[in-house]
């Protein structure tokens, strides 16, 4: 606790801006609206530099992925073409096998992104390479608006909270209990969605 009364103010500023435009991301993608890229590109952004001040180098690449993939479905979301495309839908085959190649790889960047920055693995750091890979699924998912994504992001959301908090991230922390609650909601009203538009149940 003594950590986060003596941080400075600057970074508690940017702490507080991730904060709120990482709710706001959320939100907006609860409500399939564009601006959750946007947002969500100001969050990760701002969460990736402080993330590369306290030396948590998993969690700071999926940051800075997450703000490359907001750009990636930004681009789909917006594209005339794929607006039909773009309705919720659940993930084929295909991109299953994605998904699984995007979690396998992430799994063994992120644990050699740790031996490149010469960082020693604490038992924590094992479950911040998994929520790592997990959320880089979710990402994925997110861009082509399947409704998985969200099931990924509660998983994911379970495994980061007590994280952050025993970091002493606690910005961090309550943001993520935030958008776990939101998410949830997101998912059923996603499925709720998906069963207007298929007549079957998600």
């Amino acid at each position: 606790m003594l950590n986060f009364i003596t941080k400075p103010i600057f970074d508690l500023t940017l702490e507080a801006l991730a904060f709120i435009f990482g709710i706001l991301s959320v939100w907006y993608g609860r409500k399939e609206d564009i601006k959750v890229y946007p947002t969500g590109i100001i969050a990760t952004a701002i969460t990736t530099y402080l993330l590369y001040k306290a030396a948590y180098y998993g969690d700071m690449l999926v940051n800075a992925y997450f703000t490359i993939m907001s750009i990636y479905g930004w681009l789909v979301w917006n594209s005339k073409q794929q607006q039909q495309a773009n309705s919720i839908g659940k993930a084929n085959l295909r991109d299953k096998y994605i998904a699984f190649l995007l979690f396998v790889l992430t799994l063994l960047f992120v644990r050699i992104a740790y031996y490149l920055f010469d960082t020693a693995l604490a038992t924590e750091n094992y479950f911040d390479i998994l929520a790592s890979a997990i959320f880089f699924s979710a990402m994925y998912f997110m861009a082509h608006k399947k409704i998985e994504n969200w099931q990924l992001w509660i998983v994911g959301n379970f495994i980061v909270i007590p994280l952050y908090f025993y970091r002493e991230l606690y910005f961090l922390g309550v943001q993520y209990v935030i958008f776990n609650y939101l998410a949830v909601r997101a998912y059923y009203e996603w499925k709720q969605k998906l069963t207007q538009i298929t007549g079957l149940a998600a």
